[in-house]
């Protein structure tokens, strides 16, 4: 179910005081409205359970295709195979790339360090 069960506790709370307040003015006895109030609140609170599983039923997005073949089956995993290896791949450029990364800035700095010792570069 999407959301919880406080959806529905705010859905009858609504509720509750759209009704109360919409028939306060009118000359019906204060118990009439304070039990219509209730009433009403308690038909919104089960009301939202189906509003909620609505909502849900909307959002739901299947993970894959209920159908798939034998040879769809067999050319999925092959796909499947290609795609972790891809990735793999990928993964061990970029380590590679952060190493090679890591070691420029390192010399970077270095040489930002040693300019710093030099006075001729201060004085100027």
């Amino acid at each position: 179910m999407f959301g919880s069960i406080f959806y529905n506790l705010w859905g009858a709370l609504i509720t509750f005081s759209i009704y109360f307040f919409s028939t306060f003015l009118k000359p019906y006895t204060p118990l009439r409205i304070i039990i219509g109030s209730f009433v009403a609140g308690i038909i919104a609170f089960f009301v939202m359970y189906i509003v909620r599983f609505l909502i849900a039923y909307v959002l739901f997005t299947p993970e894959g295709d209920a159908e798939v073949g034998e040879g769809n089956h067999e050319e999925n995993e092959s796909d499947n195979r290609e795609e972790d290896n891809q990735e793999a791949m990928t993964a061990n450029s970029t380590v590679e790339f952060q190493d090679e990364n890591s070691e420029e800035i390192a010399q970077v700095v270095r040489t930002m360090m040693h300019r710093e010792d030099d006075p001729q570069l201060n004085n100027a």
